[in-house]
Parts: structure tokens; C-alpha cells; sequence
């Protein structure tokens, strides 16, 4: 009988049969056995909105990376986005309740589960928008976020805004009046505030209430007088002088002093309160949020500023949103601002840390390893507060490369020495001379730019100043004096406005 041929066969596993290649076939057969189970859906995190006459932003923060596609529809203007791998949840609803009644752009939002994983959200308009979406990487204590900034067609002009609110004309009765009354009648020149009451007492109590109400157009107080006064006060013969200057608050008038036939120009001061909007700044023990602070001390700055002779404020942002470095920077040289100041609260590492200090850009580097660190601190805010990279103006980020003056920096360093040397007399300062480190918000290259650390937030004591209103009036009213001495010692140069 034949013998069957015989067949040699190659192992199933080749080599050695060891413990690791045993352990690796059961993991595969171990997966073809179980059904791979769908991607858990994302979770919203957190909703914000930062509504804004320069935009509004819509912030949706959640736990993973979104895909989103948008797109506008007309009449009535809409904007619809769909955001997939995301299932309707409590937080995602609450959006409808954040949109205000006051928002400049958004009159609604409707919100809703389009299909399975994919969530619909539809804003109503209130006027055309140009919609900028995008998400940001984590950041800070922040996790991923999905980013909806809603511009206007026709982007806000810094010139046409200022000029429109004309919140300086309020100080133009202020301003105008110490000129008009010095050549005959001294006793307005006196005091601004002291005058009124003084005439007041002596005239009857009908005419007393209506000048108490008008505390910034101190000077105009004195026209009530004209008619009251029958023969009690020396300046019986200026009688007639105040009756001409009612028709003399006009702006231009107050825009053009005429000492002499001379044309005096208005002074534009931009004031940058830092951080803002998704950037709250530095938070001290108590919650205090830098953010906060600054533009508190800023609006009381712009007050005591737009008070004085000829000057003007331009603010870079006037309510909690947040504005990029490079568009600070822009605002301040579309007005032709002749002064940028940024206002800042510190913060270390050290809660014992503490003082003022002022800054100005560096050509050569910081002047001390915590000038530096602050630096590199502040200039993270676009990586916090959300920049859309792709859409960012080159422009605008061109101003921010390197191109600072020696000229500018030197008129940098005389503005910040006459502003420390007034804050030393109403606060500890942190060093006794001003500061120089490479701040992104300090490149304007052709304007005298300083930023000011007005206290430290994350020192206890501090804080609790930098909350106080009596403080913040005092740092103020430094800042201000500390500008007109510059001014006084450093005339700015004629420019092609007048205005």
C-alpha cells in the first residue's frame, strides 16, 4: 500500500511561541469580538456673550474640538451655524438668556437639535453682519472654544464715534470759562466749584437748586446770576459779560481757544484699560478682576482729562470686551492720539509684593527680570482673550513688530517720569524710576505710549485699594497731572487737524 505524500506546513505563528506573542493574539481577537462603540458626544462647558458696539462675541466652551459650518440668510438677516458631534444640554440652552435687549447685533438666538449629533443655532439679527467663526486650543484655565464674533458691515470708526458721543464737549463749559472770566471779573478765576455757592447763598432759594445739578458745567453756573443779583456783589458791572457767554458754548469755539489770535489744537489722549471680555486680567484673593478695575480707573481718568484746556480721550474699549493688542494700538493712531496710556493692576507670583510702577518699550531688552516676566505676561492676552489668526489683520500685526522710535521712546520716558513722579506723592511705588521691558501694547511707533501698574491686585491690602473708589479717584487725578506737566514741558506739534 502507498504511503501518503507527506505535507510540511509553515507554523502559524512564526519563531518562538513566547508569552508577549500569546498576549498580542488575544488582544486581536479580543477586538474582533467586541463592537467598537461610538465617540462619546461633546459637552458644552460654559456659554458667554460680550456684546459690543465694535463687535459681539459668542463663546462656547466645551471638552473637545468642534466642527462647524455657518452661513447668513437675508431678509430677515440671520445667521445659522451647525455644530456637529454635539448633543442639546443645559448649558448650550441657557445661551437664549444671555443675549441682551441693549446687544447692538443680536436680537435673538433660537437653539435646537437639527439632527442626531448635530445642534442648530440660529441668531436673528438686527442688522447685516459679517460673522467671524473659529475655535481656540486650551488655554490658561480655559478648555477648547468655539468663537462667533458678529462685526458690522461698515467696521466702527474711532473718529466718527469720538465725534459723534462728543463727551468732551461736556468739559468745554469747564474749560472755556477760566479763559473768559480772566481778563475782568476774578472771582470765577478763584475756584470753579467755589464761585456758584458763594452768589448762591445770597440769591433767593428758587434759582439755588437748578445750578447745584450741573456740577461739570461749574463755570456756566455763573449766568444764573445775571438776573438774580440786583447790587449785593462787586461784580455788578460783569453782569453783562456773562450774558454773551451763553451763546458761546458752541464746540468749535470750545475746540479753538483764542489767546491772542492764536489757534490752540485739541489734544487726543487714547486710554487703554487692559484685558477685557474673555481676558479678565490678573484676580486677586478677594475675586477682584483687573479687568474690572482699570476701566473703572479709566472712565474716572477720561472725566478729569476731557476737564482740562483742549484735550480729548479716546478709549480703547468703554465696556468688558476685549480688544487684541494690535487693535489698541490701531484705534489710538487712527485718531492721531497724542499720548497712549494703558492702565494695568499687577500681579506675582508673591502676594507680598506691592507699589506702583509706569513702563515704556524697551529697544534693548527688560531692565529687571520681573519687568521682563510682566511683559511676557501681559502679551499672552490675544492667546487668552481669542484672536482669530486666520482673519487677523497684517496691518494691524505689522504695527506690532519693532518699530519704534529712539524719539519715541525718549518722549515715552519723559511722559512716564512726570506721571510716576505724581503717583509717588499719593502711593508706594514698586521701583522709583520707570520701567522698560518689550510690552506688545507700547509699539506705536510714532506716539509717546506708557502703561502704568497702578497697584498690585494679588497683594490683600492692595486689592482692597484698588477697590476702593476714594483710590481710584486719587491715582486719577495723578495720572492727569502727571499728563499736563508733560504737556507743559513738551507742547505736542501742530498736525493737519484742528480739530
Amino acid at each position: 500500500m502507498p504511503q501518503p505524500p507527506y505535507i510540511r506546513t509553515k507554523p502559524l505563528i512564526p519563531g518562538p511561541v513566547t508569552r508577549r506573542t500569546i498576549l498580542k493574539a488575544g488582544g486581536t481577537l479580543l477586538l474582533s469580538v467586541f463592537p467598537v462603540l461610538p465617540a462619546a458626544a461633546a459637552q458644552i462647558l460654559a456659554v458667554r456673550v460680550w456684546p459690543a458696539a465694535d463687535y459681539t462675541r459668542v463663546t462656547l466652551e466645551n471638552d473637545s474640538d468642534l466642527k462647524v459650518t455657518h452661513f447668513t440668510v437675508p431678509d430677515p438677516q440671520r445667521l445659522v451655524v451647525d455644530i456637529e458631534g454635539l448633543e442639546l444640554n443645559p448649558t448650550l440652552k441657557s445661551l437664549v438668556a444671555k443675549i441682551q435687549s441693549g446687544d447692538p447685533y443680536i436680537k435673538q438666538v433660537r437653539v435646537g437639535q437639527n439632527r442626531p449629533n448635530v445642534v442648530r443655532l440660529v441668531f436673528d439679527l438686527k442688522e447685516e453682519i459679517k460673522p467671524q467663526v473659529f475655535t481656540l486650543e486650551p488655554v490658561g484655565t480655559y478648555k477648547h472654544r468655539l468663537i462667533f464674533d458678529l462685526y458690522p458691515v461698515k467696521a466702527v470708526d474711532p473718529i466718527a464715534a469720538m465725534i459723534e458721543k462728543g463727551e468732551w464737549s461736556r468739559a468745554d463749559a469747564p474749560v472755556g470759562s477760566p479763559e473768559l472770566p480772566a481778563p475782568a471779573p476774578k472771582p470765577p478765576v478763584a475756584a470753579t466749584p467755589a464761585t456758584p455757592p458763594a452768589t448762591v447763598v445770597v440769591t433767593p432759594p428758587a434759582p439755588v437748586p437748578a445750578p447745584i445739578l450741573v456740577p461739570p458745567a461749574g463755570p456756566v453756573l455763573a449766568q444764573p446770576t445775571v438776573p438774580v443779583p440786583p447790587a449785593l456783589p462787586v461784580p455788578k458791572t460783569d453782569l453783562p459779560e456773562p450774558a454773551p457767554v451763553r451763546p458761546d458754548p458752541p464746540r468749535v469755539a470750545a475746540h479753538k481757544g483764542d489767546k491772542g489770535g492764536k489757534v490752540v489744537r485739541m489734544m487726543t489722549i487714547a486710554l487703554d484699560p487692559g484685558h477685557g471680555g474673555e481676558d479678565p486680567g490678573a484676580i486677586g484673593s478677594a475675586g477682584t478682576r483687573e479687568k474690572d478695575i482699570v476701566l473703572a480707573i479709566a472712565k474716572r481718568l477720561k472725566f478729569k482729562l476731557e476737564e482740562q484746556p483742549n484735550m480729548r480721550v479716546m478709549l480703547t474699549r468703554d465696556g468688558d470686551y476685549f480688544v487684541p493688542l494690535g487693535v489698541r494700538v490701531e484705534k489710538a493712531r487712527k485718531v492721531q492720539a497724542d499720548l497712549f496710556v494703558s492702565i494695568h493692576a499687577d500681579a506675582f507670583m508673591l502676594p507680598t509684593a506691592r507699589g506702583s510702577s509706569v513702563f515704556v518699550l524697551s529697544e534693548k531688552g527688560a531692565t529687571s527680570t520681573a519687568a521682563r516676566w510682566l511683559a511676557n505676561k501681559e502679551n499672552l492676552a490675544d492667546a487668552i482673550g481669542g484672536v482669530n489668526i486666520q482673519s487677523h489683520d497684517k496691518q494691524i500685526a505689522s504695527v506690532l513688530l519693532d518699530l519704534s522710535t529712539t524719539a519715541q521712546i525718549n518722549d515715552s520716558m519723559k511722559l512716564g517720569k512726570a506721571v510716576l513722579g505724581e503717583i509717588s506723592g499719593i502711593a508706594r511705588l514698586h521701583k522709583g524710576a520707570v520701567e522698560q521691558a518689550g510690552f506688545a501694547v507700547l509699539k506705536a511707533p510714532d506716539i509717546p505710549s506708557i502703561l502704568i501698574e497702578t497697584a498690585f491686585i494679588s497683594n490683600p491690602e492692595e486689592e482692597a485699594k484698588l477697590r476702593d473708589n476714594g483710590y481710584q479717584d486719587q491715582i486719577a487725578a495723578a495720572i492727569t497731572k502727571g499728563i499736563k506737566r508733560y504737556f507743559a514741558a513738551n507742547p505736542p506739534l501742530a498736525k493737519g487737524r484742528q480739530t
